[in-house]
Formats: structure tokens, C-alpha cells, sequence
């Protein structure tokens, strides 16, 4: 048995839906621009690219019944609401017919970004690690377990009561035996692994005090406040 100079820190967890069992998350990767509209909204085109990827630590995420802390450095927070893929198993060049077999559930979740960060590392070239991987950026509801196909039905998110982001998870350009293909190609894939499949349009600012609501239809939903 290994000997540690401290501690590991604790294992980062979502709970299953229904279930007295949790999901230990070992990373989370995100898609983004995956919806035309949203695309638009952020400067880009309308031609389909392959879907790019990024990252964040898998102690960003944020179980549900917690809120979020306003975090530093930025003084525009934004709100992306999305699907998430909770996979199962695991793999590396994975064809997208074979995808389905690595899922083990979906949840609804929302990619928290400093977009002042973000732009400005953009425009300069520079990585975006600092305005998407930070403390608290990945809140998320329960994981249902799920067979058959994946969800298409509405994803929704709400900012004090006000519907900000309103569309269909089949507007994504990569479904998700697409993107489970393409990240595979880029990691060896494994159990505990999530991934944020991008946002529809309608990002926009949070404030200290917000609430937010955000549903993925059949599959759950999420209420935080940015404390």
C-alpha cells in the first residue's frame, strides 16, 4: 500500500438519480460552439467545423443542493447551459456506432465561463484554461441512467426566473456518438469521464445573487444561486 506524504484529496462525485450510489468523476471534457445559433452569437460562421474541445479539473464540478461562488478575477460571468455524458466505460478510436456502448447516463449542466477572461486570452492567442477550468465551473444535476438514443427534447435555463436559453438538444451539429468518436481519438476515454456537449444560444451574465434553473427534458434539472 502506498505510502502518501498527505492525504489524496477526496474523490469528486455526482449522485445518480434515484439511486443511494455516486458517479466518482475522473475529468470533464467540454464541446464547444455545437449549436449553430450559439456560434453565431459568439462571431462564427455557419460552416460545421469538427467539434473542438476543452477542459476542466474534476473537482470543478458542483453536486447538486450547492451553490456557486462569484468567482475572482472576472467581472463577466456567463451562463452556458448543456447536456451532459456520463460514460461508463471507456476506450481509445472509438467508431460513433460504437459510442452508445460506453454511456451510462445524462445530466443537465451549466459550463460557467469568465468570459472577459476568455476574450481577451483569444484575442492575444493565449490558452483559455483560466476562463473555463476555474473553482465551481461545472455545476450539474443527478446522472440518470439511460439506454436507447440519446436525448433530443428541450434544454432550457432560467436566470431568476427568466428564460434566457430556450432550444432542442437535436439542434447540436455533433450528435453524441460524434463527439464520444472525435474525443476519443484525442484521450483514451474511460469510466468517470464526463462531457459537456456544448450550449445553445442565449448565453449571457450572472450576478451575485442570481438563481439559476436549467432543465434538460427526460433527463434533469439543476437550481443554483451565484452566492
Amino acid at each position: 500500500m502506498a505510502n502518501y506524504v498527505f492525504a489524496p484529496p477526496p474523490v469528486a462525485a455526482v449522485p445518480v438519480d434515484g439511486e443511494d450510489t455516486l458517479f466518482p468523476v475522473r475529468r470533464i471534457l467540454c464541446v464547444g460552439r455545437n449549436y449553430a445559433a450559439h456560434r453565431r452569437e459568439m462571431g462564427g460562421g455557419d460552416d460545421p467545423d469538427p467539434p473542438f474541445f476543452f477542459s476542466k479539473p474534476a473537482d470543478a464540478v458542483v453536486p447538486p443542493g450547492h451553490d456557486a461562488p462569484y468567482p475572482t478575477e472576472t467581472k463577466n460571468l456567463h451562463h452556458e447551459m448543456e447536456l451532459v455524458v456520463a460514460l461508463g466505460g471507456g476506450g481509445a478510436n472509438v467508431s460513433a456506432p460504437d459510442a452508445a456502448g460506453l454511456i451510462f447516463g445524462y445530466a443537465a449542466g451549466v459550463d460557467l465561463t469568465r468570459r472577459d477572461l476568455q476574450s481577451a486570452a483569444r484575442d492575444k492567442g493565449q490558452p483559455w484554461e483560466a476562463s473555463k477550468g476555474f473553482d465551481f465551473s461545472a455545476p450539474i444535476s443527478a446522472i440518470r441512467r439511460w439506454s436507447g438514443p440519446p436525448p433530443q427534447g428541450w434544454i432550457r435555463l432560467l436566470v431568476n426566473g427568466q428564460v434566457k436559453q430556450d432550444a432542442v438538444v437535436s439542434d447540436m451539429i455533433w450528435d453524441v456518438p460524434a463527439i464520444i468518436a472525435e474525443a476519443s481519438k484525442l484521450w483514451r476515454l474511460a469510466p468517470g469521464d464526463l462531457i459537456y456537449t456544448g450550449t445553445p444560444e442565449g448565453v449571457g451574465p450572472l450576478v451575485r445573487g442570481d438563481l439559476v434553473e436549467g432543465e434538460v427534458e427526460g433527463v434533469g434539472s439543476l437550481r443554483f444561486r451565484i452566492t
